[in-house]
């Protein structure tokens, strides 16, 4: 069979055919009396032999190693081939991430392509100082690819280089809110702290949403992340995690912050003190926790605040009741 008759029913090129025959891969067995190549059923056999090595990936070199070598053993070649191919793949989903948050960005042209393509290549930088100065100057300077804002945040140790990407991606609207929500379920704590500190930064309704949601997080750190970020927004479904922070002392002065911003809403500061005052009676509640309870009740306002701490000024605990009385008497004096 002649080399054109061969490269139509293969599918493998004369031109590829004339480079295994050159490196002595594939040799036909004969030649027509013009000269021609002449392939013979056991020549078309070996072409498909290393087509199918060629598919797994394999070079021409190891090929003629899989040929040559009587005592040839693939197991070593597929695990290199494997790692290899591994390699390739991370590098082709790297390229696939990197022209998909081009193609996010919207481009209008090649020059913001290139400012894209600088942009993403300074986030990844290994230089703090290089990452702080791309996130910071990504604002206002064209399309932003915001998922990549984002997927730098949650991975950012340094925290001024983490400020900077918050900042940006609160300037960017909350294209980013998607990535963020997923972080806010990584299995790493860090990760976790870093999403919900982003989103509280967002001033969007969306990321109001998601930060409801968190206040049901299992992770506490998140959930009072969340709660402040909401008591600041006015948003009363922070309260019972706001009243908890500060029973556990976590965060307690922000969260008394927190419940007396909510607190000037008149229809809050009632719900506010019935609240602190519920845990306070609470039986098993540590002293040091009855006193952060009623050293909230300093900036709530109103009458029955005032109750409660006149209340409190006559409690068993002394440091509650003393605690109390001071309260009531810089409320009278106007100073609380």
């Amino acid at each position: 069979m002649l080399i054109g008759e061969v490269a139509r029913r293969s599918g493998v090129s004369a031109r590829m055919l004339r480079h295994y025959d050159a490196l002595g891969l594939i040799r036909p067995t004969g030649r027509t009396g013009s000269g021609y190549r002449e392939y013979t059923s056991e020549d078309i056999r070996l072409i498909f032999h290393v087509e199918s090595l060629r598919s797994l990936g394999l070079s021409l070199r190891d090929v003629r190693r899989a040929l040559d070598d009587p005592g040839f053993t693939p197991a070593g070649l597929v695990d290199d081939l494997i790692r290899r191919t591994r390699l390739r793949v991370a590098d082709e989903m790297e390229l696939l991430t990197r022209l998909r948050r081009i193609g996010a960005a919207d481009p209008a042209d090649w020059g913001d392509v290139l400012q894209v393509v600088t942009l993403l290549r300074a986030l990844g930088s290994e230089s703090a100082g290089t990452r702080q100065r791309a996130a910071l100057s990504s604002v206002g300077a064209g399309p932003v690819p915001v998922e990549a804002l984002a997927e730098a945040v949650l991975g950012e140790s340094d925290p001024n280089v983490a400020g900077a990407l918050r900042w940006a991606l609160a300037q960017s609207g909350d294209g980013g809110l998607a990535l963020l929500a997923e972080g806010l379920g990584s299995a790493d704590a860090e990760v976790r702290t870093r999403a919900v500190q982003s989103v509280a930064e967002i001033p969007h309704a969306a990321a109001t949403d998601v930060l409801r949601d968190a206040l049901g997080h299992p992770d506490l750190v998140v959930s009072g992340y969340a709660a402040l970020a909401l008591g600041a927004r006015g948003v009363a479904d922070a309260l019972p995690t706001l009243i908890g922070m500060v029973v556990e002392e976590a965060k307690d002065v922000d969260a008394a912050d927190a419940l007396s911003l909510l607190a000037a809403d008149p229809a809050l500061a009632d719900r506010i003190t019935t609240g602190l005052v519920a845990r306070l009676e609470q039986s098993g509640v540590a002293p040091s926790a009855r006193r952060r309870l009623t050293e909230a009740l300093a900036d709530i306002p109103g009458s029955a605040a005032a109750r409660a701490l006149t209340d409190l000024s006559h409690d068993e605990d002394r440091a509650v009741a003393l605690t109390a009385t001071s309260i009531l008497a810089l409320r009278d004096d106007g100073s609380a």
